[in-house]
Order: structure tokens, then C-alpha cells, then sequence
């Protein structure tokens, strides 16, 4: 698929462009999602005595949590491909507006597995995040597009931490009783993802001279059919092992990730005696990294395509694999708070970046199945996710041990990178059209604010 027009700059505060209009939108529809989809988690000291839930119960809700998101990205991935960006989140978000509002309904164990299972198809707008913003922005700025996209959405994962607390807070403050308040606190999240998604069908276009429909009505984008259709972009991406090393490092990035967002507040809860609100906010700076850490991935990734080429992408993304894997073992062995605060920002720094540089590669691996292509990888942090979610589950095992039993697992995981290779011509290819994106424009590249 070969998309015309994208651009070579990231201008924050134009909203007048296609391409700035997608950026935006795609980066706060991802944001709020994570307010549905981890709305719940800091709050799950108050959930497991209202509903009187086990450690391995808490377990299963958190895999349960990333488990469906696995196959959503899956079909997610070709779906825009199809239909579109613009279509794809918009049923997205209005869909799944509707668990979030009704996990207030929950009144057992299985009640609440199934809606906390329902809420995580909505984890699969990660996929179109980065799928609206590769077709809208050029080769030597889709590095820094991908990850700030993601890096800005991803921090919704630390706001949650701290705002959910405070929203309930709210509501006991109206004079509910706390069962009744952490039941209220999530319909929150649920009205604005409903209008979320009726913005995003308003404001944003699929690609930078228009809508998927018109361009195929043009002759500017090959119908969705045959040799371009669902089954076959799937087949092409699921037959090329570079894509399936991907999944196995983006488990071992955001997979981490997500599962640290699951049990981050309850882990600090438990282990440092503190308040519920206290440990929210500490957890939530986990996530609050995400506003530059994958940001910085995304740029690190083009600046060593500049003169390393794909080659340099590929370097990149295996340094921060690596760093990612080791912050995690020491953090595991922290008993300090001050200490454990500190280790988890420098882990946090890494696997957000490792995150950024994966999805620096991905746009080259396969354009015409770029929605497939970032449908696996993107599935791979959710089957990560899952795979942790088996460490924290057991009443044997403790969080610290679990920890320092994944650092070992991303440090291994990292050594996939090196199946990542590109050919000399796309290696040529592609170094033509970074020149060719910069053009005469010094500054292309950088974020810039007009």
C-alpha cells in the first residue's frame, strides 16, 4: 500500500492538517482507553473486599484483562486495513464504551472476570493508533509518530493511577459507601470513551488525501479484495519471521507494561504499607514516564536510521531490549521505597523506549500488510502480558520473585532482535526515501510546535 503525501513534520500545534488532526486524535483516543481499560486497577484493593476476591482470583481478572485483546489487535490490524483507520476506532471506542459503564454491575467473582475480559478489546487501539499515524507521516519522522503517539496514549496508564483514586474519592465524598463508589467511578471513563469515538469518526480521514473509500473509488488504493484482501495480508505477515520476532520483543516491552499497571498499586499498597491514594500516585509514575520515555525510542530509533540505516533501527531497538531486562531484576530487589521508587522510573525509561523503537521497525516491515504487520506485533504485548499474568497468579510465588523471573525472560527476549535482518535493496530503498522525505528541509525530523 502506498500511501501519497505524508508528512515530513511533526507540527504539534497544527490541526489543520489530515495528518496533525490523525496524530492528535489517535494519541487521546489511545489515552483514554487506558482509562477504561485500567480504570479499575487501582482501585482493586476496594473491589477484592466488596467482592471478597483471592490473589488468584485478582490473578485470572488480570489476564482476563489482556487475554481478548490478543485476538481483537489480531482482527484489528487487517480490519484497517479494510475499512480504515477512521471507522475502526470509531467502532471501537463507542463499543466499548459499553463493559466499562457495566462493570459497575458485577456482584461476584464471575461477573466481574467476564466484564474485565469484555473491557480488553479495547486495548486493540494501540493497533490503530499506530497504523492512522504510519500512513500519515514520512519515513524520517515515522519513528518519532509511532512513539509519541503511543508514548501519550500509554501515559493514560499513569493518569488512571492517580485520577481514578481521586474520582472515587469523589464519589464518596457525594456520600456513597465505597462498594457503591468504585461502581460509579468507572462510568466515567465509559461516557468519554463513547464521545471519544464520535469525534474521531468527525475530526480525522484515513489518509492524508482522504478517506480508504474515496482513494479506492480514484484508483489510488487497491481494493480490499483477492491478493490485497483480509486473508492475504494476514497470510503475508504471518509467514515472515521478522514479524514474529517482534511479537516476542513487544511482549517483552508492553507486555511488561501492562502488567505492571495491573498490579503496580496494589504491589505498593501491600508491600510499603501505604494508602490507597499514596500508592496510586507512585504507581503512576510508571506511566507518567510515557509523556517523553517512548518518545524518545521513537527519535533514537530515526536518529540511527540516519546513518545506520535499518540496520540501525534494529541496533537500537535490541540496547534498549537489553537495559529494559536488567533495570527490571534490580527493581525486583528493592526493599527500600525510596530506593524501589527510583529503580522503577530508570525501568520504566527502558522498556517505554524498547516500546518506541519497536514500532520504529515496524512500518518497514511489509507496507502492504501494514495493518496485519502491526496487528501481531501489537498482539504480541498482550500475549506478554497474559504469559506475566501467570507469575502473579500463584499464592506461592511472591510479586518480587515474579518480577525478577520476567527481568530474566526480557533479557532472553532481546536476543530475538537479531532475527530482525532487511535485504540490501530495501536497506537501499529505504535510505532513498529518508533523503527524499527530508528533502531541503534541515529541520525534518524533529517535533515542532508550528
Amino acid at each position: 500500500m502506498e500511501i501519497r503525501n505524508k508528512a515530513n513534520r511533526i507540527r504539534l500545534l497544527n490541526l489543520k492538517s489530515p495528518q496533525m488532526r490523525a496524530f492528535h486524535f489517535s494519541w487521546f483516543a489511545f489515552h483514554i482507553c487506558f482509562f477504561g481499560w485500567f480504570g479499575i486497577a487501582p482501585l482493586m484493593a476496594i473491589v477484592r473486599d466488596d467482592l471478597g476476591l483471592t490473589k488468584t482470583q485478582i490473578g485470572n481478572t488480570i489476564i482476563a484483562s489482556v487475554a481478548i485483546t490478543i485476538l481483537v489487535r489480531l482482527v484489528m490490524g487487517v480490519l484497517c486495513d479494510r475499512i480504515g483507520p477512521r471507522k475502526a476506532y470509531t467502532w471501537l471506542l463507542c463499543l466499548g464504551s459499553l463493559p466499562v459503564m457495566g462493570i459497575g454491575l458485577a456482584s461476584s467473582f464471575e461477573t466481574f472476570f467476564l466484564a474485565r475480559l469484555a473491557i480488553g478489546a479495547i486495548g486493540a487501539s494501540f493497533v490503530i493508533t499506530q497504523y492512522h499515524t504510519s500512513v500519515m507521516f514520512a519515513p524520517n519522522v515515522v519513528g518519532t509518530a509511532n512513539a509519541t503517539s503511543a508514548g501519550w496514549g500509554n501515559l493514560g496508564g499513569g493518569t488512571t493511577q492517580i485520577l481514578m483514586p481521586l474520582i472515587f474519592s469523589g464519589m464518596l465524598m457525594l456520600g456513597v459507601n465505597e462498594a457503591l463508589g468504585w461502581r460509579l467511578a468507572m462510568i466515567v471513563p465509559g461516557v468519554v470513551l463513547f464521545f471519544a469515538g464520535i469525534g474521531y469518526y468527525l475530526f480525522t480521514q484515513d489518509a492524508p488525501d482522504g478517506n480508504f473509500a474515496e482513494l479506492r473509488a480514484r484508483g489510488e488504493l487497491p481494493e480490499a479484495n483477492g491478493e490485497h484482501g483480509m486473508g492475504a495480508s494476514f497470510k503475508a505477515a504471518a509467514k515472515d519471521i521478522r514479524v514474529w520476532a517482534l511479537f516476542v520483543v513487544y511482549a517483552a516491552c508492553f507486555g511488561v507494561e501492562l502488567t505492571i499497571n495491573n498490579i503496580a498499586a496494589i504491589y505498593f499498597f501491600d508491600n510499603f504499607d501505604l494508602t490507597l491514594a499514596t500508592a496510586g500516585m507512585i504507581a503512576g509514575l510508571f506511566g507518567l514516564m510515557n509523556i517523553f520515555a517512548r518518545t524518545l525510542g521513537g527519535v533514537f530509533s530515526d536518529l540511527f536510521a540516519r546513518n545506520g540505516g535499518l540496520k540501525g533501527r534494529v541496533r537500537w531497538l535490541f540496547i534498549a531490549m537489553l537495559c529494559e531486562g536488567i533495570a527490571l531484576m534490580f527493581f525486583s530487589q528493592m526493599h527500600v521505597l525510596t530506593l524501589a521508587i527510583g529503580i522503577m522510573l530508570v525501568f520504566s525509561l527502558f522498556v517505554q523506549m524498547a516500546e518506541g523503537a519497536t514500532f520504529g521497525v515496524v512500518p518497514f516491515i511489509n507496507k502492504r500488510a501494514l495493518g496485519a504487520v502491526a496487528g501481531i506485533v501489537g498482539a504480541g504485548g498482550n500475549a506478554g502480558a497474559v504469559a506475566a499474568g501467570f507469575l502473579f497468579r500463584s499464592e506461592s510465588l511472591s510479586y518480587q520473585q515474579g518480577l525478577f523471573y520476567l527481568g530474566i525472560a526480557v533479557v532472553i527476549a532481546s536476543l530475538c532482535v537479531l532475527a530482525v535482518r532487511f535485504s540490501p535493496e530495501v536497506e537501499a530503498e529505504e535510505a532513498k526515501a529518508y533523503t527524499d522525505a527530508v528533502g531541503e528541509d534541515t529541520g525534518a525530523g524533529a517535533l515542532s510546535l508550528r
